[in-house]
């Protein structure tokens, strides 16, 4: 069952953001699948007057690379549409004068290209995987307790995400480690970030209260979304787990089986009753 009491603000509504993985997509071998009605879910909102928009976490590939992926599943999606959190650090990066240390996924090291990354004065993580050893970790470590000032930036701080044979552990883990190894907060870019959500809504031209989030993720989709001011809509697809319904602070503003029913609904409210 959907809980469409949020759809009473349908009508005022002239934004959506989706979230990419979990609600588009589940990954997994050979870039994932589609999860079934995502595809035409997409066709429908771009059909309809709302701006659409898409924010993602996603670090294990270049944005190009990533958008090419969702491309030929068929998704109708272009780069300049998606944000995610490796552009805007190499933005920060740069306004800064920060050289990192990076650790991060071998796919993702091309968006970095342009910074000078000798004599590291700050650790960037991302979602390594594999990469994620001890070696890797104290590496990290080193360069962050060798610093006067340490400085940590985290490209989200998901917790887990779900792939084809299960759940597997996100940025989360590695930078609360690394957090706690040197007595330092990372500065998070990427959801659930009010900066990062905030320059999307810049790029949309709208206010929050106009635009709905949807997400697979509890704390860093909805709950990050409404710290913003704007609707956050939970699906049953992704890493969703029953036990987020009783979560001890966040609240979703309406929960759907998955994207193919919000957009239903959603599109049924703003039509109004036949």
């Amino acid at each position: 069952m959907a809980d469409s009491s949020w759809t009473s603000s349908a009508e005022s509504l002239k934004g959506v953001i989706l979230d990419l993985c979990g609600v588009l997509y589940d990954s997994g071998e050979d870039g994932g699948t589609p999860i079934p009605g995502s595809v035409e879910a997409v066709k429908r909102l771009k059909a309809s007057d709302l701006k659409l928009r898409f924010c993602t976490n996603e670090t294990q590939a270049s944005r190009d690379k990533f958008v090419a992926k969702l491309q030929k599943m068929g998704f109708d999606i272009s780069v300049c549409e998606v944000f995610s959190p490796a552009p805007a650090a190499v933005a920060v990066l740069k306004d800064r004068g920060m050289r990192p240390h990076l650790l991060v996924y071998d796919g993702l090291l091309s968006e970095f290209e342009s910074v000078d990354q000798t004599n590291p004065n700050c650790v960037v993580v991302g979602d390594a995987a594999g990469n994620f050893t001890y070696e890797n970790l104290n590496d990290a470590f080193r360069v962050l307790i060798g610093l006067e000032k340490p400085v940590l930036f985290a490209l989200g701080k998901g917790r887990y995400y779900k792939e084809a044979d299960g759940f597997s552990l996100d940025v989360g883990p590695y930078m609360k480690a690394l957090e706690y190894a040197c007595d330092v907060e990372a500065e998070v870019i990427g959801k659930p970030s009010s900066v990062f959500f905030h320059s999307v809504l810049s790029d949309m031209g709208l206010q929050p209260h106009q635009v709905m989030m949807v997400g697979d993720d509890l704390v860093n989709d909805v709950g990050g979304a409404q710290l913003c001011g704007m609707t956050g809509l939970q699906v049953r697809t992704g890493k969703y787990r029953p036990s987020d319904q009783q979560h001890r602070s966040v609240k979703a503003d309406g929960t759907v089986d998955d994207l193919a029913q919000a957009v239903d609904l959603l599109l049924g409210a703003r039509a109004g009753p036949l």
